[in-house]
């Protein structure tokens, strides 16, 4: 029988009340304290009038409070959405609206947010609003407050919910600008960790970090992986992201056994020459997931780390955490040397579809589907845009059986991985050539000097079709230029792959996921082109 979320950290909690469970900013929250705090919350939820179904917001930053914000929530058999309090007021307005939110819950530097987003949004429910931190703004007028709860039973509530009912829900961004709600499942996600658990070995011996935002599925395989193996999670300080010596410090201090985030941070790290030789003695895995990871990155950890293992895990929201993965055998002996997505993890299956949905023959660029127990039931209160995305698997035996259409190439190597080959649409045809450019990310990434880089095309009037730009970032004393990138970059790759405009950054924009904002770079290329201002074109 599949357990719900919450009920790894009540069977701690029972076995070890005076375990850490999590570490923030020198404070330490345990087991015990965790599951009293969480249980007085849901009492109070459901005083306030939350039934199951009904779903929470919770408005704050990391914070050992929005843990307990989750737990609380889901003991309630409510649905928590985990919100961004660094987003614009009319994009919450937005989740709030298509969530329909009985109740937010929110602390920390985010009251002005909160008014900005109820005042701006015409809602059919208005939620209330719960204050689970010190004083409350004084224009908030919050339903109750954090000092409400010691007035609720410290034990359980009874549940009435079943592995098969919705845990959260991930808002991600839309293709029409709009975010698109994905529902997650406490089975779901529990496969994903119980397979975890066991692939990954972790114990209560662990000491887990906690980088993603809140609101980023990564976050979920740290928090929910972490608590119900009783090990201790750490949370990583926001503000650390940008500061790459200090996440080294972090992993050093916090004596991490795990790290997991998206490869851009690690590629800032290695950029930064933060990582020592022979570092982080008690570290023994680096997952990574979300993006490419530059191989020449991979290879400076790698060297660095002997005692590691380096995991590549593949998987969109949609899909729950992860679908995918490879463990690096050993530090590859060429720069250029591409990194597999790998095998699918247990429950799962990748496919590689030609246009006809049949199976694309070994080394052959196909589109990648997924097929398994992590597939969402689709986009809340979209079905729609549900039936789009996934689709009936034509060999499947059951209606019930479905594909997701991710939207990203890949190939099946001769090995028998998978190759993730970019986005379906990052292929362009330029000058009669179709080009990935994912292919020349790569390129780009084995560059001496350079220490980010993304490239995007934009639309051409000329013969092209379209222009390859190339935005990138220097490591510190570098002389290179854009001649002198464009120089070296064209003995790796032919002329019609090499970018047209080149647009240097002193770091590139990121998204509230930490991954590069390659929309925005786009945006950025065009507002360029349409005023005719000079980025450096070749």
């Amino acid at each position: 029988m599949t357990m719900l979320l919450q009920q790894g950290v009540t069977a701690q909690a029972q076995a070890r009340p005076d375990a850490t469970a999590l570490v923030f900013k020198g404070t330490r929250l345990s087991y015990g304290a965790l599951e009293e705090a969480s249980n007085r919350l849901a009492w109070l939820l459901i005083a306030a009038g939350c039934r199951p179904g009904d779903r929470v917001g919770l408005l704050m930053p990391k914070m050992p409070m929005a843990i307990v914000a989750m737990l609380g929530t889901l003991k309630a058999d409510a649905i928590y959405v985990p919100m961004d309090p660094a987003s614009p007021a009319a994009r919450q307005a937005r989740v709030l609206e298509v969530s329909d939110c009985r109740c937010v819950l929110a602390a920390g530097l985010v009251g002005e947010n909160i008014l900005g987003s109820l005042a701006a949004a015409s809602l059919a429910r208005r939620p209330m609003i719960g204050w689970l931190d010190e004083a409350a703004p004084p224009a908030l007028n919050p339903a109750f407050t954090l000092s409400d709860l010691a007035a609720f039973p410290a034990t359980s509530p009874a549940c009435a919910n079943s592995a098969d009912d919705l845990a959260h829900i991930l808002f991600t961004s839309g293709s029409t600008g709009l975010p698109k709600g994905v529902t997650i499942t406490h089975a779901s996600v529990m496969h994903f960790v119980r397979w975890a658990r066991s692939y990954f070995d972790i114990d209560r011996s662990d000491r887990i970090s906690q980088h993603p935002p809140l609101h980023f599925d990564l976050s979920t395989f740290d928090i929910f992986g972490t608590l119900s193996a009783g090990a201790e999670l750490h949370l990583v300080p926001a503000e650390l992201n940008l500061v790459p010596p200090k996440l080294a410090q972090f992993i050093r201090e916090s004596a991490l056994s795990q790290w997991f985030s998206v490869p851009s941070v690690l590629n800032l790290m290695a950029k930064f020459d933060s990582i020592r030789q022979g570092d982080f003695p008690r570290l023994r895995r680096v997952l990574w997931c979300g993006e490419v990871m530059p191989t020449p990155t991979l290879i400076h950890w790698m060297r660095r780390l002997p005692h590691v293992r380096f995991t590549n895990l593949y998987g969109p929201t949609e899909a729950t955490i992860a679908s995918s993965y490879y463990t690096v055998p050993r530090c590859p002996a060429d720069e250029r040397e591409a990194i597999p997505i790998g095998h699918a993890c247990a429950g799962e299956e990748l496919l590689v579809l030609d246009g006809q949905l049949r199976p694309a023959p070994p080394g052959e660029i196909g589109d990648l589907y997924i097929r398994g127990v992590g597939l969402t039931p689709g986009y809340w209160r979209d079905p729609e845009k549900t039936r789009s995305a996934f689709l009936p698997y034509p060999h499947g035996t059951s209606r019930r059986d479905r594909i997701y259409r991710t939207g990203d190439k890949a190939r099946r190597g001769a090995d028998g991985l998978v190759y993730f080959l970019g986005r379906a649409d990052t292929q362009i045809k330029s000058r009669g050539y179709r080009i990935e450019l994912g292919e020349i990310e790569a390129a780009l990434h084995s560059l001496p000097g350079l220490r980010e880089s993304a490239v995007v095309a934009i639309p051409s009037d000329g013969f092209e079709g379209w222009l390859i730009c190339c935005a990138y970032a220097l490591h510190g004393g570098s002389g290179a230029d854009a001649v002198a990138l464009r120089k070296s970059l064209s003995t790796r790759l032919p002329g019609y792959m090499l970018p047209a405009r080149w647009m240097h950054c002193e770091v590139l924009p990121k998204n509230d996921n930490g991954k590069i904002d390659r929309p925005r770079l786009k945006n950025a290329f065009l507002l360029a082109e349409s005023r005719n201002e000079k980025t450096e074109a070749y």
